[in-house]
């Protein structure tokens, strides 16, 4: 058995989400990665420029490296973005512009990781002052698990757009099943659902 390496294991974590996000785009149009597709128009472009910019946010201007230098541009990951600007792509963002930010976002993230043991502080300039004291631990958990929640969503809006599925390619974690048994069995917990509703 090796010797543990917390740090290891949580940014395999990261990496894991970050990958599986970004590749929710393969093969699709334009359109098809920037249509909302629930009431409050999530998008599957808008949540990779999302965690765009939480990278940026917790782990460079909280520890004192920040991305874009002394004075970031006012921009959709400032404080002086539009409400909401960072959860979707105008016309003029590239799909290659947000993908290649981002993983800039995991090289700046990833130098600033290497860089400090898990126990360094931070201040997170966006926190109310009393509690903006943090650790590298505590960030590196809170970005696994909000990349991790916007995977999932990821996930289901790309089942919605084309019907695909998978965690990673090659590899969609799914029982086994064609098209027609995932039908009957959407039927099937229809009913379920229909039945328990009338009973209650």
């Amino acid at each position: 058995m090796t010797t543990p390496d917390p740090k290891a294991d949580l940014l395999r974590y990261l990496q894991d989400a970050r990958d599986a996000l970004l590749w929710k785009l393969d093969g699709l149009s334009e359109y098809d990665i920037r249509r909302p597709l629930t009431p409050t128009g999530t998008n599957l472009l808008g949540l990779v420029k999302h965690t765009a910019g939480v990278e940026l946010g917790y782990f460079g201007d909280t520890f004192g490296r920040p991305f874009f230098g002394e004075k970031p541009p006012s921009w959709w990951y400032t404080q002086d973005g539009e409400p909401e600007a960072d959860m979707w792509a105008t016309p003029d963002e590239s799909r290659d512009d947000i993908a290649g930010l981002y993983r800039r976002a995991w090289e700046h993230a990833d130098a600033t990781i290497a860089a400090l043991p898990l126990e360094a502080t931070g201040q997170v300039p966006w926190w109310p002052e009393e509690r903006r004291e943090t650790t590298l631990h505590h960030i590196m958990v809170r970005v696994i698990a909000d990349t991790s929640r916007h995977a999932g969503h990821a996930d289901i809006v790309r089942e919605l757009i084309d019907g695909a599925v998978g965690l990673t390619p090659g590899k969609d974690s799914m029982g086994p099943g064609d098209r027609a048994g995932w039908e009957a069995h959407r039927r099937r917990l229809e009913e379920a659902a229909r039945q328990a509703d009338a009973a209650g």
